[in-house]
C-alpha cells in the first residue's frame, strides 16, 4: 500500500495537467474554428453557384449538406486530438448510424427523395405544379419535406417521398399552354358555320398566340348536343385569364352568330293502353273547346 502512494506522489500530476489541458484547448480551438470554416466554406460554396446561375432551390440545399458533412469532419478531428482512437469511433458511429437507420426508415427515405427531386428537378422553385393531389407554387424543398404555396395563400407541407411516388404536373416548365374549352351546339347547327364564328372569336383575341394557329374539332355527339372542343395556345403566364375572356367571348359571341347552346333534354315517349289513350285524347279535344270545363272531362268520361 505504501509503495502505491509513494508511485502517486511520484507521479507528475502537473505535467498530466498541462497535457490535457494542452489537448482539451486544441480540440476546443479545432472545433470553434473548424465549425467557423464550415459555415463560411458553405456559404462561400452558395455564392459561387448563385453566380454560376445554380437554380436556388439547389444551391440551398447543397450549403446545408455541404455544411453537415464538414461539422463532422470538425467533430472527428477535434475528439482526435484528445487522444481517442478515431478508427475505433468511426466503427462505434457506423454501426450506431445501421441501427438509427433501421429505425428511422421513413425519414432516410424522404432524404433519398429530397436528393433525388435535387438531382433530377422536376420543378423549380416558383414553378405552379400539382404533386400528390396538392397544387400550388413551389417554395422550398429541404431535406425532409417540400412547401407549397397554394393560389388561395395557404402553405402546405408534403413529405418528399411522398412526392415522388406519385405523378409529377409541371404547369409552368414551358412557355406556353394549350386551352382546350369545350362547346356544345344544336344537332340543327351547321357544324362549318360554329367553326367558322369559333376560330374568328378566338383568333381576335391578343392573347391567343399565331402559332400553333387555334383548331375547333368535333368530339363527340351527345344526347342533346354536338360538342366541339376550341384548342388555343396561351402564353403560360396568361393563362388563367385568357382562358377565362375566351370563355365569356364565346358565350356571348355565339349568342350574336344565332348559334345557341343547347340545355340538357330528354324524349319521353309513353305507351298507354287503348282506352286510357282515348279518355286523355278527349281531354285534349275538351280542353281546347272549354279551357274552363275541360279538367273534369276525364271524370265525366
Amino acid at each position: 500500500m505504501d509503495g502505491w502512494l509513494s508511485s502517486l506522489r511520484e507521479f507528475d500530476w502537473q505535467a498530466l495537467l498541462v497535457l490535457g489541458g494542452m489537448r482539451l484547448g486544441g480540440a476546443l480551438l479545432i472545433l470553434l474554428v473548424g465549425i467557423w470554416l464550415a459555415r463560411r466554406l458553405a456559404l462561400g460554396s452558395q455564392r459561387a453557384l448563385d453566380r454560376a446561375g445554380v437554380d436556388p432551390m439547389l444551391t440551398g440545399f447543397l450549403r446545408n449538406v455541404a455544411y453537415g458533412a464538414l461539422v463532422v469532419v470538425v467533430l472527428i478531428a477535434a475528439v482526435g486530438t484528445l487522444g481517442v482512437q478515431t478508427t475505433s469511433l468511426l466503427a462505434v458511429l457506423g454501426a450506431a448510424g445501421l441501427a438509427i437507420g433501421l429505425a428511422l426508415q421513413g425519414s432516410l427515405s424522404n432524404i433519398a427523395a429530397g436528393m433525388m427531386l435535387i438531382t433530377l428537378r422536376p420543378f423549380r422553385s416558383g414553378d405552379f405544379v400539382r404533386i400528390a393531389g396538392e397544387e400550388g407554387s413551389v417554395e422550398q424543398v429541404m431535406v425532409f419535406q417540400t412547401t407549397l404555396r397554394t393560389p388561395d395563400n395557404r402553405l402546405v407541407t408534403l413529405p418528399n417521398n411522398q412526392i415522388t411516388a406519385a405523378p409529377i404536373i409541371n404547369f409552368t416548365s414551358n412557355t406556353r399552354r394549350r386551352a382546350d374549352i369545350p362547346v356544345g351546339i344544336g344537332y340543327g347547327e351547321d357544324i362549318a358555320r360554329a367553326r367558322q364564328t369559333l376560330l374568328a372569336l378566338v383568333g381576335r383575341h391578343e392573347g391567343v398566340l399565331a402559332e400553333p394557329a387555334p383548331l375547333v374539332l368535333a368530339t363527340a355527339l351527345n344526347d342533346s348536343s354536338v360538342d366541339l372542343e376550341v384548342r388555343a395556345w396561351i402564353a403560360t403566364g396568361d393563362y388563367v385569364r385568357v382562358r377565362s375572356e375566351l370563355v365569356e367571348a364565346i358565350h356571348r359571341g355565339l349568342g350574336e352568330a344565332g348559334i345557341p347552346i343547347p340545355f340538357p333534354q330528354r324524349d319521353v315517349h309513353l305507351h298507354l293502353p287503348a282506352a286510357t289513350g282515348k279518355a286523355l285524347a278527349r281531354l285534349g279535344r275538351d280542353r281546347a273547346a272549354d279551357p274552363v270545363a275541360a279538367p273534369g272531362a276525364l271524370q265525366s268520361g
